[in-house]
């Protein structure tokens, strides 16, 4: 039965590999075509040399590093002030009137189209970059952490209420586990954002070392192997976060499995 069990398991991870495997080959026949085509599609051998050359110049580790840092930066910064005004705004009537509709109003509006705002204020370094990242995380985590905390049946604050629990015991046996499906899942949802962000706004703020700039480079010099190469990096780098949460997620979560 573990046999065929680990059999059928093979068989569906083999099928989630064949769309890309068929995206590949259509890519590597497009690019034999012609000359015209194969500028705009380069031949994957070319793709698999730049990346070598980019690999052993130490230049791709430099860059992806320095994305990698401010994605983990503005992803932790972010979920941890959405967690907390999302949690505020769902136990508090009053913080709810005040904060909600404003940040209702503001969700709406292409997180993208602010960059040329956060340049005039907050320049085009460092700060600028991360503060972009902050945002795609802090959006989700907000709404995900107050649905969460909407969620919990008020029969457990009442029972909690006629314990006469401690503030950290309520917070520990009723408020954290309650919410903690929705925030994993706001979690996972900033995930990627924080990269399409972090991307983007590198390639706003071109300066200092990152993916983008990168690209911004392989883009001026018309390397279009480069470019694939970072957008493989990239894609990884945001898969295994992606995996990695997920995994945290499942271990974190596994006590409902016996509830």
């Amino acid at each position: 039965m573990s046999t065929l069990t680990a059999t059928h398991s093979l068989r569906r991870r083999a099928r989630g590999f064949a769309v890309p495997f068929v995206l590949l080959a259509l890519w590597e026949f497009t690019a034999h075509r012609d000359a015209a085509h194969q500028y705009a599609f380069v031949p994957l051998e070319q793709v698999a040399r730049a990346s070598v050359e980019l690999i052993r110049s130490g230049e791709l580790y430099v860059d992806l590093g320095a994305s990698l840092r401010r994605t983990t930066i503005g992803l932790v910064t972010g979920a941890i002030a959405g967690i907390a005004l999302g949690a505020l705004t769902a136990l508090s009537r009053s913080a709810e009137k005040l904060v909600h509709p404003l940040f209702q109003a503001l969700r709406h509006v292409p997180l993208l189209g602010l960059i040329p705002l956060i340049s005039l204020w907050c320049g085009t370094g460092e700060f600028a970059k991360v503060f972009v990242i902050f945002l795609a995380a802090f959006y989700p985590m907000v709404t995900s952490s107050f649905d969460g905390v909407r969620r919990i049946d008020h029969r457990y604050f009442e029972l909690a209420h006629s314990y006469e629990l401690t503030r950290m015991n309520w917070l520990r046996d009723v408020l954290i586990p309650g919410a903690l499906p929705d925030v994993f899942a706001g979690i996972l949802q900033a995930v990627p954002f924080a990269w399409i962000t972090a991307t983007s706004s590198e390639l706003f703020f071109n300066a200092g070392s990152g993916i983008g700039s990168l690209m911004q480079s392989a883009q001026a010099g018309a390397r279009v192997d480069v470019l694939m190469v970072c957008v493989a990096g990239v894609t990884l780098l945001a898969v295994a976060m992606g995996v990695l949460c997920d995994r945290v997620a499942r271990r974190v979560l596994r006590w409902r499995d016996h509830a």
